[in-house]
């Protein structure tokens, strides 16, 4: 069993930077056995969005409508993904859930979502 905990949500004016945590725990057997992890969004009644992932080895895919404005990293000794958000838009308010695909058993974990903001 892994658990996601993110922490960093909050609200900004528009043009301002937030950086979101999400650090894994628990099952080491399990955390060592996650390749991708990521951040997806989702504002109420909308299906929710993928808008970074990062693989173990550091390669990363962005949502077009984010590319160039954040930036998604990983700690794998910490077992913790980062998305550092700059330029931040009205359109980027959302709750924010990080994500981690284990394969050791093969599971999707979801952290418990954290609320970003963005005022005009």
């Amino acid at each position: 069993q892994v658990q996601l905990v993110e922490s960093g949500g909050g609200l900004v004016q528009a043009g301002g930077s937030l950086r979101l945590s999400c650090a894994a725990s628990g099952s080491i057997f399990s955390i060592n056995s996650i390749n991708l992890m990521g951040w997806y969004r989702q504002a109420p009644g909308k299906q929710r969005e993928l808008v970074a992932a990062i693989s173990r080895g550091g390669s990363t895919n962005y949502a077009d409508s984010v590319k160039g404005r954040f930036t998604i990293s990983r700690d794998n000794a910490k077992n913790t993904v980062y998305l550092q958000m700059n330029s931040l838009k009205p359109e980027d308010t959302d709750v924010y859930y990080c994500n981690a695909d284990a394969l050791r058993p093969l599971y999707r974990y979801w952290g418990q979502g954290t609320q970003v903001t963005v005022s005009s």
